[in-house]
């Protein structure tokens, strides 16, 4: 009985994980978003450029991370030479995230 219990805080701790790094992805997606409205009035500002190159790298980054661990978010992460297993995936209604 203690082994299931400790499966299901296992599987509970990776969805938290799950849920938080999908999270970060959706906050920095906002951010290289907001930042993609600025800079077409606003193409020379360095600042500005510097803010969308770091949190452009950090969303690669981190859509790398969640495609690695949990399968492609969008479909130009997908690798053709990877079977593509979405139909095999959790439903969000069964524990996977979209």
């Amino acid at each position: 009985m203690n082994q299931g219990m400790n499966q299901g805080r296992g599987q509970n701790v990776n969805q938290a994980k799950r849920r938080q790094l999908f999270s970060f992805i959706n906050r920095v997606s906002f951010a290289v978003n907001d930042i993609t409205l600025y800079l077409d009035t606003h193409p020379q500002d360095q600042d500005a450029i510097n803010y969308f190159n770091h949190y452009s790298d950090l969303r690669k980054k981190a859509l790398k991370e969640y495609e690695e661990l949990y399968g492609p978010l969008t479909i130009d992460l997908a690798r053709p030479d990877k079977m593509f297993d979405w139909a095999d995936m959790p439903l969000p209604w069964e524990g996977g995230m979209c």
